[in-house]
């Protein structure tokens, strides 16, 4: 007969008492354990020292859990936060052009704005104005130097007239059509102005250069008293222009002269008034009685 494979309990002694020890440490353990649920549901403040030590010899691992949560999370708010920033530095970047756009655009209107109230105090001054109009265009290859002005006959301008700017003499029509006109600009080397100091009544010319700049010859030849930063302005001589009207200043001082620059930049301009010549009445009536002259007496 074959020998039994396990063993009762009952036959082991041994292990009768491990079984019972088990018994008797879950007995005493359920008892402790009901024993110190009633104590704490009936004096609750008996264990507070012992939760205090117990949260004590916790608090290490706490800090070490809270200094992690708080790393990983100021980790993310600093990438969160230069992707913001990023953002927003480029939005007011934008925001900075744009803002230089507006205003570049506001000098812009308010430059022309001064321009067109300086216009508008030359058109009311005390010579009556012939018409107001602005440069629509002129020589670029040409040697000679012209402007086209957007009035003509239709509004009165007539050849001789001469063209202003707030800033001083721009030139005379040389050419007036039905709309439009030509001017011949004080560059220009068929272009001759009398002019004389502002200061004083030293007396000169102002030639065209055709370069953008004006040669002053003085009439009464010596010593030149020219100085460079003088004013020139027309002096009336010949009927044409309005005396002081500014022409030219001062840049280099010559032999015969001076070299001016011309205070009236045609290419900086663009409303103008054309004025009537200045003694336009005086000249009809010295040419009235020439060309009325007999012709039979004219040959004697």
């Amino acid at each position: 007969m074959a020998p039994p494979t396990t063993k009762r309990s009952g036959s082991d002694k041994k292990a009768q008492l491990g079984l019972f020890a088990g018994y008797l440490a879950a007995g005493l353990g359920a008892t402790l354990g009901a024993l110190l649920l009633a104590i704490s549901l009936w004096r609750p403040e008996t264990f507070a020292g012992l939760r205090s030590m117990a949260s004590d010899a916790a608090a290490p691992v706490g800090e070490v859990g809270a200094a992690g949560r708080v790393g990983s999370r100021n980790f993310f708010e600093a990438i969160a936060g230069y992707y913001d920033a990023g953002t927003k530095n480029a939005e007011l970047e934008e925001e900075i052009r744009i803002a230089r756009v507006r205003l570049a655009e506001a000098r812009a209107l308010e430059q022309e704005n001064e321009r067109l109230r300086a216009v508008l105090e030359l058109a009311e001054g005390d010579i009556a104005p012939v018409a107001t109009a602005r440069l629509i265009g002129s020589t670029s290859t040409s040697a000679r130097r012209y402007a086209y002005l957007s009035a003509g006959r239709r509004d009165g301008v007539e050849p001789g007239m001469p063209v202003t700017s707030p800033l001083g003499l721009v030139g005379r029509v040389l050419e007036a059509g039905r709309n439009t006109s030509r001017v011949l600009l004080l560059t220009d080397t068929d272009s001759v102005v009398p002019v004389r100091r502002a200061t004083d009544n030293t007396v000169a010319f102002a030639e065209g250069r055709a370069d953008g700049s004006l040669r002053i010859r003085l009439i009464n030849l010596g010593i030149n008293p020219l100085e460079v930063g003088d004013i020139f302005v027309t002096s009336g001589a010949g009927g044409l222009f309005h005396p002081g009207t500014a022409v030219a200043m001062v840049s280099e001082v010559t032999d015969d002269g001076a070299i001016g620059q011309l205070l009236s930049n045609p290419a900086a301009t663009d409303v103008v008034i054309v004025k009537p010549i200045w003694q336009g009445n005086v000249l009809e009536e010295i040419e009235e009685p020439l060309d009325a002259e007999d012709p039979a007496d004219a040959d004697e």
